[in-house]
């Protein structure tokens, strides 16, 4: 095996894609994703196929849809049957970590994963709590199931855990692969320190044109104290805080000689929609609910400062690593190889990104949501029902803040039926029968531990 790079793979939870400086965005302050960036490549066309936590975070660490890894819905365990990320660089003899929020071993949230195939082949250093948004109130495990307490705010304390796997890494002479997955900026939104809260001014902000103002009551009750600039300030403090502890591993990495060695991918594993078409939080279609941040950087090999228009989704990261390291692509694997675009040859990227929403579940079933399935292409958003009704298609190059809904306009009749013709196209690759969330647990063998999670997550209701 030739000389292989270290790999850190770190992302946010529930962060958009359009909020940060090098996205266009003026108002939230990201010296070093925007650092990173001019570094590297950024994808602004970049998605979650399925935008909530548990499915996305299953697909970005497989490579393969949530019907395929089974964890459909947050909450869900996943497969330990398919390949991971985690399990395929441990096999060619990478050192692998893994350090934050994990949320892909079902309920209770504060369960303790133990060594072995739930951990998906992070082996050799675990710092992992479930799934918890009490972010100055924060544990981890390791290897044994005594919660280990953070001081202070935690995506900080989880920076240093990283900071301390590479050191260890470093002495065993061997490649390193970590996992740091912080929870911010997902809510609660107001619980950032106060020297980065301090940076915003709310008033001074500028809500994106399809804000509307008439959804407060699905925020938790702290957050609906606030009013909607106050709480995207919060939003975008978060992002600052994670932003300076994406700086300081970036300069550990030159202190430590390790820039030129080391893949640094930045991402999220789904966004916010945070007033943006009267909605809230994710599990949606629109642009602010699927949109994601990513940025990848491997100096002397990824063409820096190159911004790429290429479609890049969730399920393409597992294997656009493997390409990069010239590691041949399980069977099975669903998403695609974008490791030759990313190195800077002229290939044509994907022409569209599957969406979907298995099953609907907590604040987007609140909502009104319900299982639909989706495409994103270059131009065209296009959502429809179950049932078969259309929902959404809109024109993201003349609209691209998706104000003016196209699905029942004469005019796009012909578009609505191309999108609805590539759609068919990926519900037929992905052997995915479309149907009623309840009928998918079913057919998955699910129920026993769906209603786990109903039990747990909704213990109030009969």
């Amino acid at each position: 095996m030739p000389d292989l790079p270290n790999i850190l793979l770190i992302f946010a939870d529930q962060m958009r894609g359009m909020d940060m400086g090098c996205a266009g965005n003026p108002d939230v302050i990201t010296p070093n994703m925007d650092r990173l960036a001019e570094e590297g490549m950024y994808f602004p066309k970049a998605y979650a196929n399925a935008p909530v936590c548990t499915p996305s975070r299953g697909s970005l660490l497989t490579g393969v849809y949530p019907l395929s890894h089974l964890a459909i819905a947050n909450d869900l365990p996943i497969s330990t049957s398919i390949p991971s990320i985690g399990r395929l660089l441990k096999d060619i003899g990478y050192c692998t970590g893994y350090v934050g929020k994990w949320h892909l071993d079902g309920v209770p949230r504060d369960k303790f994963t133990p060594p072995g195939p739930r951990r998906l082949g992070f082996d050799d250093f675990w710092a992992v709590w479930e799934c918890s948004h009490d972010y100055f109130n924060a544990y981890y495990y390791r290897d044994t199931p005594e919660p280990v307490p953070i001081k202070g705010y935690e995506p900080t304390g989880q920076t240093d855990l990283a900071i301390e796997f590479i050191e260890e890494s470093l002495k065993k002479k061997v490649p390193f692969f970590l996992v740091l997955s912080w929870g911010p900026p997902h809510d609660p939104y107001w619980m950032v320190p106060e020297e980065y809260r301090s940076k915003y001014k709310p008033d001074k902000l500028t809500l994106r044109p399809n804000v509307k103002l008439d959804t407060k009551k699905l925020l938790g009750s702290k957050d609906a104290t606030f009013s909607p600039k106050e709480t995207i300030a919060n939003y975008y403090s978060a992002i600052t805080a994670l932003d300076e502890q994406l700086g300081r591993i970036l300069d550990f990495l030159d202190e430590n000689n390790l820039s030129k060695n080391t893949i640094v991918i930045f991402t999220s594993d789904h966004g916010d929609m945070l007033w943006s078409q009267g909605m809230m939080k994710k599990e949606q279609p629109f642009e602010e609910s699927i949109s994601i941040p990513f940025i990848i950087r491997w100096p002397g090999h990824i063409p820096a400062g190159k911004k790429s228009d290429s479609l890049l989704s969730v399920v393409d990261i597992t294997p656009s690593i493997l390409g990069l390291i010239k590691i041949k692509t399980p069977t099975g694997i669903e998403g695609t190889d974008l490791s030759r675009m990313m190195l800077g040859c002229e290939e044509k990227g994907p022409s569209s990104v599957f969406l979907m929403d298995v099953i609907s579940t907590d604040e987007g079933y609140m909502q009104g949501i319900r299982e639909w399935r989706g495409v994103r292409t270059t131009r065209y958003t296009y959502a429809r029902w179950q049932n078969g009704e259309g929902w959404i298609l809109y024109d993201n190059e003349a609209d691209p803040y998706q104000l003016e809904n196209l699905i029942n306009s004469p005019k796009y009749k012909n578009i609505k039926e191309e999108m609805e013709a590539i759609l068919q196209w990926w519900l037929k690759y992905t052997n995915d029968p479309f149907l009623k969330g309840e009928e998918h647990i079913r057919q998955l063998g699910l129920e026993k531990l769906w209603n786990e999670r109903e039990i747990y997550m909704h213990p109030d209701n009969p």
